[in-house]
């Protein structure tokens, strides 16, 4: 299982990056070898296989993250300026909590869709015409927006999100994410590869957001070895119990 406490994801540091670097575009190199066979295949499946992955994709859609989180966060921290005492505390606590959510999902989708835009790949739809690797990089539309994908950059942002915060529900959230990059194949919308670009750029947007996050003092703290933890919440859980006397 992935140390959620360590800095960087698979043991990075100074001196494995460029092997890292190295180790992502060999494995983009590699998943493009399958990229028309898996992306073809999948698509020719029966309706009935297919529609469970139409389903369960827009949950990689950003908007039901970002636009809550948001809500929440302005809501709180407002109510922690005009709030004192407890009821202060508890809201800037929520305000903390719902900016981190909102921005450890958000950054990693601005960057994937920056990259998108750079890149410019044609999608599957584009492939009787364009075929696999044709580009419009910079100046292009949705259909030349393809790596890397956008839902996946945004599942596996959340799941790693939710593991900072509730390790024990990491897996489960992992999972979730692995199985809604995977619907972007036989739905046509991406190829292996933008799901594996999108899988990468959501894990390492995650990890910076709640780095710089834990640099600050804001709901992480840095221990002496290292570990980056998720500082407990103090207000919130005094302001439940207060409710309930």
């Amino acid at each position: 299982m992935i140390d959620l406490t360590k800095p960087w994801p698979l043991g990075l540091d100074s001196r494995r990056w460029p092997l890292f670097c190295l180790a992502v575009v060999l494995g983009v190199a590699l998943l493009a070898q399958i990229d028309i066979w898996a992306s073809q295949s999948t698509i020719a499946w029966p309706d009935l296989w297919r529609a469970p992955f139409f389903f369960i994709t827009d949950y990689g859609l950003s908007d039901w993250v970002l636009i809550p989180s948001l809500a929440i966060f302005i809501l709180a921290l407002v109510a922690g300026r005009l709030l004192k005492d407890l009821p202060g505390l508890a809201a800037r606590e929520v305000a903390t909590l719902s900016g981190f959510v909102f921005l450890g999902v958000g950054v990693p989708g601005l960057m994937a869709n920056l990259i998108k835009r750079l890149i410019g790949r044609g999608r599957p739809t584009e492939y009787d015409v364009s075929g696999a690797f044709s580009f419009q990089n910079v100046i292009n539309d949705w259909s030349f927006q393809s790596f890397p994908s956008g839902h996946t950059t945004t599942a596996i942002a959340l799941a790693f999100v939710i593991g900072f915060l509730w390790p024990r529900l990491f897996l489960l959230f992992l999972a979730i994410g692995i199985v809604v990059s995977f619907s972007r194949v036989p739905i046509g919308m991406h190829y292996p590869s933008d799901v594996f670009g999108g899988l990468v750029v959501g894990m390492l947007g995650a990890y910076l957001v709640r780095n710089i996050f834990a640099r600050r003092g804001w709901l992480f703290e840095t221990l002496p070895d290292g570990r980056i933890v998720a500082r407990p919440f103090s207000a919130i859980p005094r302001l439940f119990q207060r409710a309930s006397e």
